[in-house]
């Protein structure tokens, strides 16, 4: 398999996910910041430009780290990255959407990529402190359903990988986590796993 991926970004999820089940797979950078996501050699992989995008074994691609996270879980079951109930897994996917979905896409994206937000650079700064805004709320929302200690479903999953890396933002970018949020963060970079991919995007792990 390969996996297309920024160092630091939503795809560090993912790559934690395939190291965790410790599968093969070649590691292809996509430096957004040199458009390598709009070349043509990666818009026919992946027409959306965007990352993580994961080709499997078959030479199909899949993109959305949700999608991404949900195959790995249910084509390798054994690892358990899932709950085996219906509400667990449905809890799960939950948590994945609101991070994706609005942690990352409505919050950071106004802070990472002001510019997309508004075609007027006066206003910057005001789209940068609404996606300040987004995050922080979202956090709390999470804290108040997290549990108040381990991970967020109770057992590792792929929910707690999606997590992980908008938390890892806020760490990055001096954004402070709520109690419960803090406590996943720390209890995350407790994982040999979660520290060796950091080490391998060219992280300190402290």
């Amino acid at each position: 398999m390969k996996l297309y991926m920024t160092p630091g970004s939503c795809s560090t999820g993912i790559h934690i996910l395939l190291e965790e089940l410790d599968l093969i797979f070649e590691a292809h950078l996509v430096n957004l910041m040199a458009g390598d996501h709009t070349t043509p050699e990666y818009l026919a992989i992946n027409p959306k430009a965007t990352i993580p995008t994961l080709v499997r074994n078959d030479g199909s691609a899949l993109t959305e780290f949700p999608a991404i996270a949900y195959w790995l879980a249910r084509s390798y079951p054994k690892a358990k990255l899932l709950p085996d109930t219906v509400d667990g897994e449905t809890r799960g996917i939950e948590l994945m959407a609101y991070v994706v979905g609005t942690i990352h896409g409505q919050g950071f994206a106004r802070i990472f990529t002001t510019d997309k937000f508004t075609v007027n650079a006066a206003d910057n700064e005001a789209v940068k402190a609404q996606g300040l805004d987004i995050v922080n709320k979202a956090f709390t929302v999470i804290d108040a359903w997290l549990p108040p200690q381990g991970y967020a479903l109770g057992a590792f999953s792929i929910a707690d990988a999606a997590l992980f890396y908008v938390e890892f933002w806020a760490d990055k970018t001096g954004i402070a986590l709520p109690e419960r949020c803090l406590a996943h963060y720390r209890l995350m970079l407790t994982r040999p796993v979660v520290r060796r991919v950091l080490m391998e995007e060219g992280y300190r792990v402290e």
